[in-house]
């Protein structure tokens, strides 16, 4: 019997390991660049800093404000800490890019990332947690249900 693996496929993800450096820690920017790499918001190599400020900016707001921002917010942090407009058009395209990651979310006009199912929505660490079990749970579950089929054959 021949199996279509890619109907099997429900989400791929991408999780880097990477060095913390001291180079990494030295800037914002650099600290933002790094957690796109890990999260894998953008490729090793990607010279575009469209998709880093949007993400910089729901960090911003999430982390350092504690609220969540509007469209328009993101822009004007945007404009004033990335150094150049941004198209309304291209900062809503990163940010269904970043839904469709479930790193953020929406509702009533306003952003912000996937709340956490237990701790404080503003809280870093309960976010990231949050974050990286949300995507490796399911994927330890089925594999053990899948090996214990194994051994039973």
């Amino acid at each position: 019997m021949e199996i279509n693996e890619a109907n099997l496929i429900e989400q791929e993800l991408t999780l880097r390991n990477l060095r913390v450096t001291k180079e990494v820690v030295e800037t914002r920017r650099s600290i933002v660049r790094w957690l796109a790499l890990t999260l894998g918001v953008i490729s090793p190599g990607e010279s575009r800093l469209t998709a880093i400020s949007v993400l910089d900016s729901v960090f911003y707001f999430q982390f350092g404000q504690r609220k969540d921002p509007t469209v328009e917010e993101m822009s004007g942090y945007i404009n004033q800490s990335w150094g150049g407009e941004i198209n309304e058009k291209t900062l809503r395209y990163h940010l269904l890019q970043l839904k469709k990651a479930n790193i953020v979310d929406n509702a009533k006009g306003k952003y912000f990332l996937t709340s956490p199912q237990m701790g404080d929505r503003y809280d870093a660490d309960a976010w990231i947690t949050n974050y990286i079990d949300s995507l490796t749970s399911p994927i330890k579950e089925k594999t053990r249900a899948v090996i214990k089929e194994l051994k039973g054959r």
